[in-house]
């Protein structure tokens, strides 16, 4: 076997990502200059030969948006993802193609690769790898189908939104989830929801009636919220927690049309951190996921396998902070 990034990076001192982005001139990687000259030494040192295509053409990477383009339009969060792995993709050598909603069908046979962004079922998922051997999953656990990931830090994210609550003394924490379907109409379970209610439980705080189920649309987050104020009334929770940003969006104008005063009567925090929610009033905290973060990951994972094609499938778990803003009270 020859040498793989792993070696350079475990001589180095530094991480594979690291070694890769140095080793493909990526000029946006902020490394000091000796740290960079130091990989490359080591890396010719240790005769390492970059992976070699079987024909002269520019390898070619399919990345399948599980979006249609209208819903991408209406969640940044994705879109950026895309944006980001198509730029950084094409500035490592690769060409990039997009698909849209997992039409499969529109992969060339001339693949070298595909990143999938988004939810997939385990059907869609074994029709990927039947096209190529080197399929990478962002946003989506892929871990225990066999193929490569990179997913944000709930468990993480999760713990920084109930202890920011915590914090402003609110012990009353609703959530507003999304049901998300592959567009083969197969459910994936959230982990938000799932870390949310655990954690809620092992706190004693958890009350089946603050959970609220959406759709991942500025309509729901609006409609849900609104009827839920309906009913509740006084006894709507006094921090909402929402799991995605247009769906946020969507929550504040309902409470704002309600006259509830945030953060005062309801601390409310997102998640994504888009720039949609930066520049509504009042301003939104979010938990950020560093989109660029996740595609750089995903493009590393790439390179590392087609330079090693038989190393074991690998997850990346990207850290998560949360971004406070307006609509927190600290």
């Amino acid at each position: 076997m020859g040498v793989t990034l792993k070696d350079i990076a475990k001589k180095a001192g530094v991480s594979i990502a690291t070694v890769s982005r140095i080793l493909n001139k990526d000029l946006t990687l902020s490394v000091n200059e000796q740290t960079r000259l130091r990989v490359e030494q080591i890396a010719r040192d240790l005769n390492y030969k970059k992976h070699l295509f079987s024909t002269n053409k520019t390898p070619k990477i399919a990345i399948i948006q599980w979006y249609s383009p209208s819903q991408e339009l209406d969640d940044l969060y994705y879109m950026s993802i895309r944006l980001r792995i198509e730029k950084l993709g094409q500035s490592r050598g690769f060409e990039t193609i997009s698909i849209y909603q997992n039409h499969i069908d529109q992969v060339p046979e001339d693949i070298t690769a595909i990143i999938a962004i988004g939810k997939f079922s385990t059907q869609q998922a074994q029709k990927m790898n039947k096209l190529s051997q080197n399929v990478i999953f962002v946003d989506f656990d892929s871990l225990n189908l066999g193929n490569d990931c990179v997913v944000p830090d709930f468990d993480n994210a999760i713990k920084l939104v109930i202890n920011e609550f915590d914090s402003e003394g609110i012990k009353d924490i609703g959530f507003l989830a999304g049901c998300e379907k592959t567009t083969d109409n197969k459910e994936v379970s959230d982990l938000r929801r799932l870390y949310f209610e655990g954690y809620l439980r092992e706190k004693d705080q958890y009350n089946p009636d603050f959970v609220f189920q959406g759709d991942y649309s500025w309509k729901s987050g609006y409609d849900t919220i609104k009827k839920e104020l309906e009913v509740l009334k006084d006894k709507f929770p006094h921090a909402l927690f929402v799991a995605n940003d247009p769906m946020a969006l969507g929550a504040l104008k309902a409470l704002r049309e309600a006259d509830i005063n945030l953060p005062r009567r309801v601390s409310l925090i997102s998640f994504n951190d888009t720039a949609s929610v930066k520049y509504v009033f009042p301003a939104i905290s979010s938990i950020h996921v560093p989109r660029d973060e996740m595609a750089q990951n995903a493009l590393d994972i790439l390179q590392e396998r087609l330079a090693n094609p038989h190393k074991k499938p690998s997850k990346i778990v990207v850290r998560t902070w949360l971004n406070k803003r307006e609509t927190t009270k600290n």
